[in-house]
């Protein structure tokens, strides 16, 4: 049996520039993940999940069933993971041994609230079948690979952020140089030291739910037209990313906060924000913490100063029915 496992991430600073040959700052969190178990059998074969299930009660549970995981469930993903992992064996003259397998995923990520629970599981399947093939690919590669099962499978609106700091994990800086990308086809990934890391929350809505490639694909078309505005949000975002990076390489984490809360005040200025996320946010702030999405909307992340904050900020975001918790950032080699 192989067991793989991805976590979901946050991005900290320039999201959502990655898409954009901007800056990011991203850190996996231990909190939630996605696993992957894959062995050796007769013919290949992939086990649903719960949230592929197609078979119901009644009407009333297929409809609660909808509203709470979406239409999609993981066996695109894992199919998309399959069909781009074989297609680079072939392109790369890789023979892969005649046998089949069994897998099956499992994922404890809230779902489409900004925490890549998607790419979680494309990655944590790519690492399993690497390891059944015994195959390497590069991290850079990998993440690229990921990215392509995602937006030429399955027509998702994506960038690289998620799937490079899930491949590396832990705290990742990404320069999506424009020269670089176009070049060689991936940017500078840079993992950073963990001990300037500041406290952080999280807090997520499931009933906040949206899959990513809604906002994401609005904002493409604008960038690709053109408008001022947002080419000139993406050099903030990309400043913002930087700004963090250097705050927490130079032993500042204090500056972190403003600059998180910078990030997400540029982002309401060229994409809307729903009542309820920018609630989240406002109550967030009002306790004294900083807030940013993780990712497109329904989840925020931010630093606080100690528990009597975090007292505040769960009496804040509770009656809005966001989960507040500790973020626990993950980092390879010191958790195991």
């Amino acid at each position: 049996m192989i067991q793989t496992r991805a976590y979901a991430r946050a991005g900290l600073a320039g999201n959502p520039s990655d898409g954009y040959f901007g800056k990011t700052l991203s850190v996996t969190l231990k909190n939630f993940y996605a696993t992957v178990d894959l062995q050796e059998s007769r013919k290949l074969k992939i086990v649903p999940n719960i949230s592929d299930l197609c078979v119901f009660a009644n009407i009333e549970e297929l409809a609660h069933n909808v509203t709470e995981r979406g239409y999609y469930g993981g066996l695109r993903l894992i199919q998309a993971a399959i069909k781009i992992f074989y297609r680079h064996c072939q392109d790369q003259g890789i023979e892969l041994d005649n046998k089949n397998f069994a897998i099956r995923y499992n994922s404890n990520i809230p779902l489409q609230v900004g925490l890549a629970g998607s790419s979680a599981i494309v990655t944590a399947v790519m690492r399993a079948l690497m390891a059944f093939y015994q195959i390497d690919i590069a991290k850079p590669l990998l993440a690229n690979l990921i990215l392509r099962a995602e937006t030429e499978e399955l027509g998702i609106a994506a960038g690289l952020q998620d799937r490079v700091v899930q491949v590396y994990e832990g705290l990742v800086f990404m320069d999506f140089n424009r020269e670089l990308m176009q070049s060689r086809g991936f940017g500078k990934y840079e993992p950073l030291d963990p001990v300037s890391m500041p406290p952080l929350y999280l807090a997520y809505a499931t009933e906040l739910a949206e899959i990513s490639g809604v906002p994401h694909s609005n904002l493409r078309q604008r960038y690709q037209a053109g408008e001022p505005q947002v080419h000139e949000a993406m050099k903030v975002f990309a400043d913002c990313a930087q700004q963090a990076r250097d705050a927490l390489v130079e032993g500042k984490p204090e500056l972190l906060g403003a600059i998180m809360d910078r990030n997400f005040d540029q982002r309401r200025q060229i994409m809307p924000i729903t009542a309820h996320n920018l609630a989240l946010v406002d109550g967030a702030r009002a306790a004294g913490a900083s807030a940013k999405f993780t990712g497109s909307g329904g989840a925020i992340i931010g630093t606080y100063k100690d528990n009597k904050m975090l007292h505040k900020l769960r009496a804040s975001l509770e009656p809005l029915n966001a989960v507040v918790v500790k973020a626990e950032p993950y980092f390879p080699g010191i958790h195991k």
